[in-house]
């Protein structure tokens, strides 16, 4: 099997097993025929679509129409191409950000189109759910076994750091190292009080290769662990990974949604006997390898 993984220099796509990870200098997706090309070149008879333009709470509340934008160019092209050249099969990551604002909770997929997303990201929810829409328009129509898989909040060494565009878990990580080497307090965005659930990335590559090779259903597929942690938690045992004994503040300025809890039974049913990396285990990985490669890291 010859399976393009876009984004496979990123978070998930870098612990996929694959030939096939093209930078992008080798390979826009913005760019429709260059996709074309590299599938035709290369006899590439499978997709997994890590690729997107992301970030946290404050840039995706920003950049809502540069989000909006990007994503739905190369989610379109990625698939229309797949589609095209005859691709076997594509697996594309939705997120949880898909589900409205007001879902019921655990959050379930027979829920993602019955309302409004958040507000704080509302232009990249909308483009995740069209990639949803778009695989199942094609299957319908096309007969293309096109899936999607919705992870939960993934984190893991090759993660983006920066501090306006990075996620929760990556982006504290280097909060935390900036304040304990200027001596300053450990401030965190928000209040503390959301709940999130967090996977590590190896685990979502690990399951995302068992998709490729064994689910093939149209409903997507929900990734997830079975605990939350409070941000207030996450940013203590962070501190304390760190060696920081400094003051942890919270500027309360936004939490997204509070908590979002999502029913993994589907997934749980698929894979029974898989094991998730404990968080605390995934944190401290993930911090050794910030403080070992920390002039190499995406900051």
């Amino acid at each position: 099997m010859k399976t393009l993984v876009t984004g496979g220099s990123g978070l998930v796509g870098s612990t996929i097993q694959s030939d096939y990870k093209p930078s992008q200098d080798d390979l826009d997706l913005m760019d429709y025929r260059s996709i074309v090309d590299y599938i035709d070149d290369n006899g590439i008879d499978s997709i997994i679509h890590c690729a997107a333009k992301v970030g946290g709470i404050k840039a995706n509340s920003e950049k809502l129409g540069e989000f909006y934008h990007d994503n739905m160019v190369m989610n379109t092209n990625v698939l229309e191409a797949a589609r095209e050249t005859g691709v076997n099969k594509v697996v594309s990551f939705m997120s949880t950000c898909v589900f409205p604002n007001d879902a019921v909770y655990p959050l379930t997929t027979d829920q993602i189109h019955l309302g409004e997303p958040h507000s704080s990201n509302y232009a990249y929810a909308y483009a995740k759910r069209m990639l949803e829409v778009q695989s199942r328009a094609y299957r319908d129509q096309y007969g293309c076994n096109f899936v999607t898989v919705i992870p939960c909040n993934i984190y893991g060494p090759e993660d983006n750091y920066n501090l306006e565009s990075g996620h929760v878990i990556p982006s504290l990580i280097h909060k935390c190292h900036n304040a304990k080497w200027s001596g300053s307090d450990f401030e965190v965005w928000g209040t503390g009080a959301a709940y999130r659930e967090f996977i590590y990335s190896k685990d979502v590559g690990y399951i995302v290769q068992w998709v490729l090779e064994n689910y093939n259903d149209p409903e997507p597929l929900i990734i997830s662990p079975d605990e939350e942690i409070n941000i207030a938690t996450l940013a203590q045992e962070i501190a304390w990974r760190m060696d920081f004994d400094g003051s942890i503040v919270y500027n309360g300025e936004m939490d997204g949604q509070i908590k979002k809890p999502s029913d993994n039974s589907k997934l749980k049913s698929l894979l029974p006997e898989y094991k998730f990396v404990p968080i605390e285990m995934g944190l401290s990985q993930t911090i050794k390898y910030f403080n070992e490669n920390y002039g190499e890291v995406r900051k």
